[in-house]
C-alpha cells in the first residue's frame, strides 16, 4: 500500500516553506515518525515526520524547491519490508553525510547520531560525517555550534593540506627579475604585476530566516516614524542585589539570576504608567493591549529571534530567567517553534553581550517600541557632589512617533531608569 507524504499544515502566517534537505533517499526503509524532510520557513525549520513504516519509494520534490500546505513530497511503500531493502543504493546528494553516517552506524549496531535540522544542513553543505561529531547538547544531540566547529576544523586541515603547493605557486611569481631587467628602459612599458591568488567571490542566497529579516526591518523603517531617545542608568544596586542574592537564587530555582530579568520587570512597570507604548497600530486605529507580551532578542546563527514572555507581568524573576534560558537553547537548537516567535507587544535586545556601548534598535512591527540595552561601563559620576566609580548603562528607546509623543518616551525611559536604580519600587509597585 504506497502513503503519500505531504506538506504539514503551515501556521496561518507562513504562505510557503523551502524543502532544505532529504534525510533519506529513494529505495531506504523509513520508520514511523522518523524525519524525512527538514522544511525551512521564514521563522523556523520544520521536520516532516514519517506517517507509517515501510521504504521510500519515490521522491516528487527535490531540495530548494518551494512547497506550500498540502504538495505531495514523496511516497512511501508500506508493504515492502525492511530486508528488501538491505541493500539500497548509495545515498544520494541531497541525503548528504548525515544520512550515510546514520546508515553506517545503524549497521554497525551503533545509535545513529542526533541532530538538529540546523546542524544538519551544515553537515552535508561542509561534506562532513557525523558519527565523527561529539554532540554538545544534554542529550548528546550534535547542535548547529557543534557541526560548524568542526567544519572549521576540516576547512583548516584543508588549507594546511594545500599551503605548500600555494606557497610555490606564490614563491615563482615573488621570482625577482634578472638584474640586467631590473631597471626597464625609458619609454619601454612595464609589465602588469601578476594576479594575486585567493581573490574570488562567492554568492550566498540569503536563507529565508534572514530574507525575512530584512523585509521586517524595511518595512519598519518604511511604514513607521521612528525615533530614539537616550538615557543612562546606574546598575550599582542591581550588582549588589546579585551579588547579595545569586547563590541562594540557583540553589533554589536551578538558574542563575541574570540582568534581564530586571530590565523584563522594569520595562512591565514602565509599560503600566505608559500603556501607549504598549499599543500598536492597524489602519487609523489605536489597538491598546491590556496585557504584556515581551519579546527578547536572541542571537541565533541563522539570524536574530524574538521570542515572546506570555504574561511577563505575572512572572517571577526566576521565571523570567528559566524562560529566557529555554527560549535560547532551543533557538540556537533549530527547535524553536512559530509560536514561540509569534506575538509580542514590547521588545528588548541586549547589544551589550557583543561589546555595543550604544545604538539605535529597530522597532519590531507592528509593535510600537523597543529597549535597548548595552554595555555596562565603569564610569566616574557625580554622586552628592563627590566623583565615584560606577557601573554605567546608556539605554535607547526607539519608537513610533506616529503615536508615542516625545515627552511619553522620555518618562517612560525615565521610569525604567528609577525602577533598575532603586529596585525596591519592582517589588513595592511604586
Amino acid at each position: 500500500m504506497s502513503v503519500e507524504i505531504r506538506v504539514p499544515q503551515l501556521p496561518e502566517s507562513v504562505a510557503d516553506a523551502t524543502l532544505v534537505a532529504w534525510r533519506k533517499a529513494p529505495g531506504q526503509a523509513v520508520s514511523r515518525e522518523e524525519n524525512l524532510a527538514d522544511l525551512e520557513t521564514d521563522k523556523v525549520v520544520l521536520e516532516v515526520p514519517a506517517p507509517a513504516d515501510g521504504v521510500l519509494r519515490e521522491i516528487k520534490v527535490q531540495a530548494g524547491t518551494s512547497v506550500k500546505s498540502g504538495d505531495l513530497l514523496a511516497v512511501i511503500d508500506e508493504a515492502a519490508s525492511a530486508s528488501a531493502t538491505a541493500a539500497p543504493a548509495a545515498t544520494s546528494a541531497a541525503a548528504g553525510n548525515a544520512g550515510a553516517a546514520a546508515i553506517k552506524a545503524s549497521q554497525a549496531g551503533a545509535a545513529p547520531p542526533k541532530l538538529n535540522p540546523a546542524a544538519r544542513r551544515v553537515i552535508e553543505e561542509a561534506n562532513l560525517d557525523a558519527a565523527a561529531i561529539a554532540g554538545s547538547a544534554p542529550d548528546g544531540r550534535i547542535t548547529k555550534s557543534d557541526a560548524l566547529q568542526a567544519a572549521s576544523r576540516s576547512a583548516a586541515a584543508a588549507a594546511a593540506q594545500s599551503a605548500a603547493p600555494a606557497a610555490a605557486a606564490q614563491a615563482a611569481l615573488a621570482t625577482p627579475a634578472p638584474a640586467a631587467a631590473a631597471s626597464p628602459a625609458p619609454g619601454r612599458p612595464i609589465a602588469p604585476a601578476p594576479p594575486r591568488l585567493g581573490r574570488t567571490d562567492q554568492r550566498v542566497p540569503m536563507t529565508r530566516l534572514r530574507a525575512r529579516i530584512a523585509e521586517r526591518l524595511i518595512q519598519a523603517q518604511s511604514t513607521q516614524a521612528l525615533l530614539t531617545t537616550f538615557n543612562e542608568v546606574d546598575l550599582t544596586a542591581v550588582q549588589e542585589l546579585r551579588a547579595r542574592y545569586k547563590d541562594a537564587f540557583d540553589k533554589k530555582h536551578g538558574v542563575k539570576l541574570g540582568f534581564m530579568s530586571f530590565f523584563v520587570k522594569a520595562s512591565v512597570e514602565a509599560l503600566k504608567r505608559f500603556p501607549v507604548v504598549n499599543a500598536s497600530v492597524e489602519a487609523n486605529d489605536i489597538i491598546y493591549h491590556d496585557y504584556f507580551d515581551i519579546g527578547v532578542a536572541v542571537s541565533t546563527e541563522r539570524g536574530l529571534m524574538v521570542p515572546v514572555l506570555r504574561d511577563a507581568d505575572a512572572m517571577s524573576f526566576a521565571d523570567i530567567e528559566q524562560a529566557i534560558g529555554r527560549y535560547a537553547a532551543r533557538a540556537r537548537e533549530g527547535s524553536i517553534t512559530l509560536e514561540d516567535l509569534t506575538g509580542g507587544t514590547f521588545s528588548i535586545t541586549n547589544g551589550g553581550i557583543f561589546g555595543s556601548l550604544m545604538s539605535t534598535p529597530i522597532v519590531n512591527a507592528p509593535q510600537s517600541a523597543i529597549l535597548g540595552m548595552h554595555k555596562i561601563q565603569e564610569r566616574p559620576m557625580v554622586v552628592n557632589a563627590q566623583v565615584v566609580v560606577r557601573p554605567m548603562m546608556y539605554l535607547a528607546v526607539t519608537y513610533d512617533h506616529r503615536i508615542i509623543d516625545g515627552r511619553e518616551a522620555v518618562q517612560f525611559l525615565l521610569a525604567i531608569k528609577d525602577c533598575l536604580e532603586d529596585p525596591g519600587r519592582l517589588l513595592l509597585g511604586v
